[in-house]
């Protein structure tokens, strides 16, 4: 592999928690593919991502900074132009890049340094123009796919525009692998491909609904844990009107359809590695498989992203590189998806992105222990309900060091403590323990470097004030976007259960 640059395939999912993978210890989960994909290559057991909300999370994935550095904290926010882009650098080291569906870029740059598109994504409009096409859903809200109780109400059998798109993001893919292979083979490729699944709404065909529905666990907090869980937490819980729990009919409901759509993931995963193995690519490919974060599937009486639980900012990470990456090894370093810009511009001998926060994984890919690397990472969050009118969560941090995960939020209310090694299931909170007021100490302090709380809040609600003027302009021209994909006639059928 050093005489020869490896092509790059990133797979991307939306709302993937890693609790729903085979390979990561769940035994109920159909995911065969992604649990090859593991076998053959490095599962990465403690990886997080930039931030546990769609936008800010995949711009500090492109860009290797954090989401403070970028200044995109919402799923409004702009990812600035000038912001150069793994992208960009393997673009200008001699690489193909191309990017096939979801990234979910906000604005008028739609590419961000990515040189083909083959498939662009409904989302990709100016803010404020309508989607292209039908509607996205018809026989239900689009607040059923937002942070909110609805999305767990309405859930059940069928198929929807999400899947449709992750069907054409699977085939255009599958031509593009074709296409490369049957090329002269000199320039080296890389490309990113996002997908929607597991992203709610919350449906997935019969067959699968029915396999997983008398299967999965509803899960159950205890009262006491209710009444333990973190004041940020319970705000959480209130703001999305799920203080008071959903039914267990519909926590299964809804538990059933998210872990038929993973298993219909692993699907279009299959199809990816099949073709990769049919034209010979495999052995010059690095793939990579993670998500933008994760999903918390009723898991402590939570649902969707925004917090801090590992079932929601947690993500699998695979790695796959035939003959460098040593197969069927674990890797329990802990690690970000903003260190994967990084690792990229490494494998490609690009020029290193400036002004990155994140780290190069690549010695770890050796199957080598990287001693510069510190084991420590953080996640920030101001995300949105995604309902008008209703708020936000405010500014917070999270940072990971060691067996310690500590989280503080704007304001009055203590931070939030875990030791993960003792407490997996972050039942315990130690925030407010005078015993470990020394590792508090130590723990806040690397939490506020660099991460200021207010100045957060400030620029974000004047982000989204000035934001409120370009989609007033957006809906007024409706400009239209060359990368926009129109959704499809005929893509939703859906039974509510």
């Amino acid at each position: 592999m050093a005489e020869k640059r490896p092509n790059i395939l990133v797979l991307m999912s939306d709302q993937h928690s890693k609790r729903q993978l085979g390979c990561y210890g769940d035994p109920l989960v159909r995911t065969p593919n992604l649990d090859r994909l593991a076998y053959e290559g490095m599962q990465f057991d403690n990886a997080y991502c930039p931030s546990p909300v769609c936008v800010p999370s995949r711009m500090s994935f492109m860009t290797g900074r954090t989401p403070t550095s970028n200044r995109v904290w919402t799923n409004q926010a702009v990812l600035n132009s000038g912001i150069p882009t793994w992208a960009h650098t393997l673009t200008n080291a001699g690489y193909e890049t191309a990017l096939i569906g979801r990234m979910h870029f906000v604005g008028p740059d739609q590419r961000h340094g990515f040189e083909k598109r083959p498939l662009g994504e409904y989302m990709a409009v100016y803010p404020g123009a309508p989607w292209e096409g039908e509607p996205v859903f018809k026989a239900i809200p689009t607040d059923a796919t937002s942070q909110h109780r609805v999305s767990v109400e309405m859930a059940g059998v069928g198929v929807t525009s999400y899947n449709a798109f992750d069907d054409m993001v699977t085939d255009s893919l599958v031509s593009y692998l074709s296409e490369k292979a049957s090329g002269d083979g000199d320039q080296p490729f890389a490309v990113a491909a996002g997908f929607m699944m597991p992203h709610c709404p919350f449906f997935a065909p019969e067959e699968l609904f029915d396999y997983y529905y008398d299967r999965v666990e509803v899960p159950q907090p205890t009262v006491e844990e209710l009444e333990r869980q973190p004041g940020p937490i319970k705000d959480m819980k209130a703001l999305r009107g799920i203080d008071d729990p959903p039914t267990e009919h519909q926590i299964r409901v809804a538990r059933a359809a998210y872990y038929g759509m993973c298993e219909m993931l692993d699907n279009s995963v299959g199809q990816i590695l099949d073709k990769l193995d049919e034209t010979g690519l495999t052995d010059d490919t690095l793939v990579i498989y993670t998500t933008d974060h994760g999903e918390a599937a009723g898991e402590h009486g939570m649902w969707w992203k925004s917090s801090y639980y590992e079932e929601s900012v947690g993500v699998p990470l695979i790695a796959r590189l035939p003959g460098f990456v040593p197969a069927n090894t674990r890797n329990s370093r802990i690690c970000n998806t903003l260190d994967l810009g990084p690792t990229f511009t490494q494998a490609a001998c690009a020029d290193e992105l400036p002004g990155i926060d994140g780290r190069s994984l690549w010695t770890e890919l050796q199957g080598r222990s990287d001693e510069t690397r510190v084991d420590e990472t953080f996640s920030e969050l101001h995300g949105m309900t995604g309902v008008p009118g209703e708020g936000t969560d405010p500014p917070s941090r999270m940072v990971r060091n060691g067996p310690w995960k500590l989280s503080k939020y704007r304001g009055e209310s203590p931070p939030v403590l875990y030791n993960l090694e003792d407490d997996p299931g972050e039942l315990n909170d130690l925030g407010s323990d005078p015993d470990y007021a020394e590792v508090c100490s130590y723990l806040l302090d690397r939490l506020y470097d660099a991460w200021d709380p207010d100045y957060v809040y400030e620029q974000s609600t004047s982000q989204l004030k000035e934001m409120d003027v370009i989609k007033e302009w957006g809906s007024v021209v409706k400009p239209t976007h060359d990368d926009s994909l129109a959704v499809p006639p005929n893509a939703e059928e859906i039974e509510l259960r």
